[in-house]
């Protein structure tokens, strides 16, 4: 069992910090929000003032925030300068692969260890510990992380070297961005010609259009009973979220001036839909966006 730091604890960092606990290993973490903070008090965590504080101990510290800005100023020279020898870093947040890479190389200068490892499930992925973790980093490394990950996590892949499991999660959720879409305009279309959607749905989950939204969260309100859009497009991942993962791949394109015009029609649609007052919300409600009469 390891001495956990874990950096982050909102919507997907505090479940997965409370698995970690469940599974044995003595987890103290640190939050800006003392709700998040009281969460892993009452799951069998403890609290630091400090991400400084919550590592100083640490075997393996793990990090889950909001963007790539957060993650260099966490994983700076004083912060790992701070830590043990051949401590583990693992960062699970989703961010561009340039910053993933840079702060790689700074803490395996200093005698550190770091794989970029971010995820994929959603919330509730996170709570039921079955999130897929893709990595990127040394081999040796990703072999020493993967019994924390299996804590958290079913599907465990290597993508390759430092930055490799961001770019991976970054084209998987442009991916889902562009099925989401596709899959909305399908059902718009068939129910604006009288079909019944859960019918609709059904005939193409057994053809050819058959996708992950269409098994498993259906954009259509009532059609699955446990997918955000049945409960108002709460919960789940947010529209401004995967504005913010799609923008990454984006970049990403500019970079190695690869082709991406179905993802960039995408992050359009999804900063329209953001920027009309729909950020927090589902990123599946983008249904609401395209059902507008035309």
């Amino acid at each position: 069992m390891s001495n956990i730091a874990f950096i982050g604890l909102g919507n997907m960092g505090g479940p997965m910090a409370a698995n970690l606990v469940k599974n044995g290993h003595s987890v103290i973490g640190f939050d800006l929000s003392e709700i998040a903070l009281q969460t892993l008090k009452e799951a069998g965590g403890q609290v630091a003032d400090s991400a400084l504080a919550a590592a100083q101990d640490a075997d393996v510290v793990i990090s889950m925030l909001p963007s790539g800005k957060h993650v260099a100023e966490l994983y700076c020279e004083n912060f790992i300068n701070s830590l043990k020898p051949n401590t583990l870093l693992i960062d699970s947040s989703t961010i561009d692969a340039v910053t993933a890479r840079s702060v790689a190389e700074l803490a395996i200068s200093k005698g550190c260890k770091m794989i970029d490892a971010p995820v994929s499930g959603g919330t509730s992925g996170a709570q039921a510990g079955t999130l897929t973790f893709i990595v990127g980093g040394k081999q040796e490394d990703y072999e020493k992380a993967r019994p924390i990950l299996k804590c958290m996590g079913q599907n465990i892949f290597h993508a390759g070297e430092s930055g490799a499991g961001q770019v991976a999660k970054i084209c998987n959720n442009m991916l889902l961005a562009i099925h989401m879409i596709g899959t909305s305009e399908a059902i718009n279309l068939g129910v604006r010609h009288g079909l019944n959607p859960q019918v609709l749905s059904e005939i193409m989950q057994k053809s050819s259009g058959k996708n992950w939204s269409l098994d498993v969260y259906n954009p259509y309100p009532g059609v699955m009973e446990n997918a955000p859009a049945s409960r108002n497009y709460s919960g789940g991942f947010a529209v401004d979220l995967m504005t913010k993962d799609l923008g990454l791949a984006a970049e990403a394109g500019l970079e190695t001036k690869t082709s991406t015009p179905l993802g960039n029609t995408a992050l359009n649609l999804y900063r329209m839909w953001s920027g009309a007052g729909n950020g927090k919300i589902d990123f599946s409600s983008i249904i609401q966006f395209l059902n507008a009469e035309a």
